[in-house]
């Protein structure tokens, strides 16, 4: 495996606590299970689904601006998207198997705009494949929109473009960073609670050529098999501790050495002690993460046994830091591909209001 070009900058740590311990699966009207009346029976869509999902694509990608947000698309047709979602999800393991060549993302935090100039400068799906390594929203203004269009992407090209669940993806984080806010404002709880539903399904990690294994967080003292991942029952929220909480929420931290508790409130962070012996004892060559934002967008660590990649550039309005796509060739060549657009400034406005 070849990893092509290499400078290292100071990490940027997110300044963010878990916001509450507990979420339960809540009865609500939109929990009525994942629909099956317009598919083939399989997991990909029928015509009139695919004729749905095309449009539903269409509008944000090629008709989406933000003064007309609001009308693009109805609450059941979000609703339906999501149920869809979900049973994709649900019929997916924990870890999923996948193949070069191959587009990583890291965090995308409702920057809709910079997510489409992803897009246009790697190529959008079908085209190219991508694995995302989850935080779709909260923070940034137009999560609905991130979300809304990855799902279509997911159901459209269920083969093409995998979706792994962050921290972000989990109703307590939610109810503090936005993505609540922006659900009830612009539609309603309902819609809220329809994602989460969608969000207790999500994947945690994905393999690629049974040598690079990608999460969100970071490695688990607790995962010395990845056959354990097998056995963890969704739907589920993220627990504060254990293999779930790491996957989601764990660091590196090149002071210590071996594990110890997060700052962050949950999960742990790890040294590259912990990092090497992880990584040999799984058979693995490299640990591709998200999760904390890195001035290049991306950053090494630990004798380059691991790298966080960061998809959201000038985070929040607030970081001058460049977002990047990580492309894995067929034989795994890893080439970063920075980008520095950023929010309009209309984006920055309506972020502040959140």
């Amino acid at each position: 495996m070849t990893i092509s070009p290499s400078h290292k900058t100071d990490t940027q740590n997110e300044k963010e606590k878990r916001g509450g311990k507990d979420a339960r699966n809540k009865e609500t009207k939109c929990d009525t299970g994942p629909k099956k009346d317009k598919t083939d029976g399989s997991k990909n869509p029928c015509n009139a689904v695919k004729a749905w999902l095309k449009e539903v694509i269409d509008k944000l990608t090629k008709s989406w601006s933000a003064a007309a947000c609001q009308s693009m698309l109805t609450e059941s047709e979000i609703i339906e998207l999501c149920y869809r979602a979900r049973e994709l999800f649900w019929q997916q393991p924990t870890m999923i198997e996948l193949s070069a060549p191959i587009n990583i993302c890291g965090d995308i935090h409702g920057q809709f705009e910079d997510l489409m100039a992803l897009f246009t400068l790697n190529g959008f799906p079908p085209t190219k494949s991508y694995l995302f390594l989850g935080d779709y929203v909260d923070r940034g203004p137009y999560s609905l929109e991130c979300i809304v269009l990855l799902f279509a992407y997911k159901v459209m090209y269920p083969d093409r473009v995998t979706l792994l669940r962050g921290n972000h993806e989990s109703r307590p984080v939610n109810k503090q960073y936005g993505f609540y806010l922006e659900c009830t404002n612009r539609y309603s709880a309902v819609l809220y609670e329809c994602f989460q539903f969608a969000f207790y399904c999500m994947p945690f990690c994905a393999r690629i050529e049974k040598r690079i294994l990608c999460m969100h967080g970071g490695i688990s003292e607790g995962l010395t098999d990845l056959a354990q991942l097998e056995k963890i029952e969704r739907p589920c929220d993220i627990p504060d501790m254990g293999v779930l909480a790491d996957l989601t929420w764990a660091d590196p931290d090149p002071t210590i050495t071996g594990y110890e508790e997060s700052p962050r409130g949950a999960a742990s962070v790890f040294g590259e002690d912990a990092l090497k012996a992880f990584c040999d004892n799984l058979g693995l060559e490299l640990i591709v993460r998200a999760h904390q934002v890195v001035q290049d967008g991306y950053e090494f660590f630990g004798d380059r046994h691991l790298v966080t990649i960061f998809s959201a550039p000038n985070y929040c309005g607030q970081f001058d830091n460049a977002a990047c796509i990580l492309t894995l060739s067929e034989n795994l060549r890893c080439v970063f591909a920075p980008c520095h657009c950023s929010y309009s400034r209309h984006a920055i406005d309506r972020l502040m209001c959140f």
